[in-house]
């Protein structure tokens, strides 16, 4: 936000030397349009009303605070650039960041406008027929997820691979690099990791739970000092209702929604059912020896109990959707000492059963999230939401139902020629009903989790 308030303060307009427009999307021309921001509530109301009659008074401030306010706002940006990676590591900062920079008349040739650039320049996929601008990149999350599919499959053959991505992943853990989560704790180690190859200012609290679990369940050797320092971070990012956001504690002042800038009714990073289940799996892998994270552990599972769905379901804010939530959920308590009894558990199957297809898959699209009566439903299934269900139910000790022998035969008989899945959807929601992303990864690492699982889970007996 901060370089939007430099774009805004500074009214920003585009050069647009071509003169390209959109008018034909608008039925009020845009000159003309009053009502940007609708009024949804009373608070929603008053912000709108302070906003007026704070650009109403905006003369009457001084000119040398103006001033001040756009210099501490550069000097924000600046810090955080990132290097070749990026403001935030995602493209709208990025792109905001840079425009910024120019704005205030830096040149295009300053060092730090040029690296802004190219940052946004290595986002871009530009092949002979189409051209698309990435959002961000994921090589520690799809690095963490890809080995836990390896580890899976073949512990042992695959050693190599998986000792080549441990050591990557030490090499980029953090430790005391200043970050915006050290405003909220500002005593508490490093530890964490961050979604991209660098982005130091903020670690995310799923990544790093998601690295750490995968290292303790590879079983290699000189990986414990990363765990347990990923493992006390993730503690210490633990939020007062017992969950966990994704990159901050306690940011849940909701008020914050109703500003007008808020449109989209996602500006913060509250508890989530998916992050914290990926915390409870950490914490409990490690607490088989180091009980000091129980207490910890316990908290968690308790808001994941208090979060789940009368149907039995969850609510998956980093994956379409329900079906990314269960999974989540019940891939979290499978490393927990609950009994498979546990209405946590039974529950969950039984949904996940009640939306499977006719065809033995699971598909979900993102109108779930404007219409919950949608959850768990699609046109077609896919074969990664097929595998976050069946690796749901085998977590709920369900291996053997005939639910998840037709999800599996259903994985088997979409699988391609060349060993992977193409699934085309876009369901990583980066804000819910608003924008959403595609994980390349995710239709290749989470079938052959599932179907390696599956294949362990009936060599068991």
């Amino acid at each position: 936000m901060v370089p939007l308030f430099i774009l805004c303060t500074l009214k920003a307009t585009a050069i647009n030397p071509n003169k390209v427009s959109i008018l034909e999307l608008f039925v009020t021309h845009p000159d003309e349009e009053t009502h940007y921001f609708p009024e949804r509530t009373v608070l929603n109301k008053i912000f709108l009303g302070l906003d007026k009659l704070g650009n109403a008074t905006r003369p009457l401030i001084p000119k040398k605070m103006h001033e001040l306010a756009i210099t501490r706002a550069k000097d924000w940006i600046i810090e955080r650039l990132n290097g070749e990676d990026g403001l935030g590591g995602i493209s709208p900062a990025m792109m905001a960041a840079y425009e910024a920079l120019l704005l205030l008349g830096m040149p295009k040739d300053h060092p730090q406008v040029v690296t802004a650039r190219k940052a946004i320049d290595k986002l871009l996929v530009i092949n002979e027929h189409d051209a698309y601008c990435q959002p961000c990149l994921s090589p520690v999350w799809d690095t963490a997820l890809a080995a836990l599919a390896l580890q899976e499959a073949d512990k042992v053959g695959n050693g190599a691979n998986l000792t080549r991505a441990y050591d990557w992943l030490k090499s980029v853990q953090l430790s005391d690099e200043p970050g915006d989560w050290r405003i909220s704790k500002p005593d508490l180690a490093g530890g964490g990791w961050a979604f991209q190859f660098a982005n130091p200012h903020y670690p995310d609290v799923d990544d790093t739970a998601v690295v750490a679990f995968a290292m303790a369940e590879s079983n290699l050797p000189e990986l414990e000092e990363s765990i347990h320092r990923a493992t006390h971070w993730i503690v210490g990012m633990q939020s007062k209702n017992g969950g966990y956001g994704a990159f901050d504690v306690d940011n849940t002042c909701y008020y914050l929604n109703e500003i007008p800038f808020a449109d989209h009714g996602a500006l913060l990073d509250p508890p989530t059912t998916d992050v914290s289940a990926r915390c409870a799996m950490l914490m409990a892998r490690v607490a088989q020896d180091h009980d000091e994270y129980l207490p910890a552990l316990a908290r968690t599972i308790d808001y994941i109990r208090s979060e789940q769905e009368a149907d039995g379901s969850w609510f998956g804010r980093w994956g379409t959707n329900y079906i990314y939530g269960t999974w989540s959920a019940l891939l979290g308590l499978e490393q927990t000492s609950l009994p498979k009894t546990d209405p946590m558990y039974t529950k969950a199957a039984a949904w996940l059963k009640s939306v499977q297809r006719a065809d033995g898959g699971w598909g979900e699209d993102n109108y779930s999230y404007h219409d919950v009566s949608h959850s768990g439903k699609y046109k077609f299934s896919t074969a990664f939401q097929t595998a976050w269900a069946v690796l749901g139910l085998m977590a709920a000790g369900e291996a053997r139902c005939p639910e998840v022998k037709a999800g599996i035969d259903f994985i088997l008989r979409t699988q391609q020629t060349n060993g992977v899945w193409n699934d085309k959807c876009f369901t990583a929601p980066g804000f819910p009903k608003v924008f959403y992303l595609k994980y390349h990864g995710y239709d290749k690492f989470f079938p052959l989790w599932a179907l390696a699982r599956y294949r362990n889970e009936l060599n068991k007996q």
